[in-house]
């Protein structure tokens, strides 16, 4: 405790906060270091004092470096999260450093606030995926010194949150663009959750590339999902029962493309020949369905590499955005009679 009893320089210590909030040092050293043994009211009480005299803890030392690095889904039941897990452990093993992985909802989700579970620990820093990361939450991260990243965030971050993201609209655009170069004019969308950045981008991608070729964009066409195959398949039935059904869908990510799979299957359909499906991220499996699946890109290796390195301060950049690319496989063929409907 004695190294953060002062923080030197004139910087506020924790016998000040202490002193401020009417409780003792060892409480105070305890919700810094993220200890679950505080009542809530005064934890919150103390966090409150810490952001607003800008406590920040002291570096550790040299011969107390930290060797874990946490991880922090959103949720983790995806293979998306594999392609992540990945990209992080290929620069920590780097750094010589465990990697900690721990869900916010789900199976396996943390029984409290994932700040203290992270701060309970020596963590270098936090690589947060797919999250919405609050105010609270940031300052409460830098008070105690801990660097964090946001890979592909849910919402828009603040400019001072530094995040990795993909090219997600230019993704869209790429998507939809070739279908409509094989002669498709009713094209659907199959999107994430509204709510998502960068489910939003993606739709929007694709709205500007119809605007774009003169085809008005149809909402009847456009769907939300959750990015996972069962709530895809209820949007790709929906879809392709319609009295006007699409004859090629872009879904907003692998897993609803293979969704899409099943509902085409269920209905008759065979892909490509009467239904063109395109998907987003590229996951392994990709090539392996059947058909082949035609797909964007999104490079999540690189993505959760980048952002590790940027929490371990290598490169000053606060916001990265790297290029998906269109990967055509055998899941997307030619319109039937391309001149209906141009």
């Amino acid at each position: 405790m004695a190294s953060d009893e002062r923080n030197g320089g004139g910087r506020v210590t924790i016998a000040e906060i202490a002193d401020a909030a009417g409780v003792s040092v060892p409480t105070v050293s305890k919700v810094v270091n993220g200890r679950s043994d505080v009542a809530p009211a005064t934890r919150e009480r103390v966090e409150r004092l810490l952001h607003e005299r800008g406590y920040r803890r002291r570096a550790p030392s040299a011969e107390r470096r930290p060797a874990l690095l946490d991880v922090v889904f959103n949720e983790l039941e995806s293979p998306w999260a594999i392609e992540i897990i990945r990209g992080v452990e290929e620069v920590a093993r780097e750094h010589e450093l465990g990697v900690v992985l721990s869900a916010q909802e789900g199976p396996g989700a943390l029984g409290r606030s994932w700040v203290d579970a992270v701060a309970s620990r020596r963590t270098a820093g936090v690589v947060l995926v797919v999250s919405e990361l609050t105010g609270e939450q940031a300052a409460r991260l830098t008070a105690r010194r801990i660097p964090f990243v946001v890979v592909d965030p849910a919402g828009e971050p603040a400019p001072d949150v530094p995040s990795v993201g993909a090219t997600n609209w230019n993704g869209g655009l790429a998507a939809t663009r070739h279908l409509l170069e094989l002669g498709h004019r009713r094209i659907g969308v199959i999107g994430g959750p509204p709510t998502m950045l960068c489910s939003r981008a993606r739709v929007d991608g694709y709205r500007a590339a119809l605007e774009t070729a003169g085809i008005p964009v149809d909402p009847e066409l456009i769907r939300y999902g959750d990015f996972h195959v069962p709530k895809a398949y209820e949007e790709g039935r929906a879809l392709l029962t319609l009295p006007d059904p699409p004859t090629a869908i872009f879904a907003g990510s692998d897993l609803q493309a293979f969704g899409l799979y099943e509902a085409a299957r269920v209905l008759g359909l065979r892909v490509p020949e009467n239904l063109s499906v395109i998907g987003f991220d590229d996951l392994p499996m990709a090539r392996w369905a059947w058909p082949p699946l035609t797909t964007i890109r999104q490079p999540l290796t690189e993505m959760a590499a980048t952002a590790t390195r940027l929490v371990l301060g290598a490169g000053g950049q606060r916001r990265v955005e790297l290029a998906t690319s269109l990967v055509v496989r055998q899941s997307t063929a030619p319109h039937p009679s391309p001149a209906a409907g141009s």
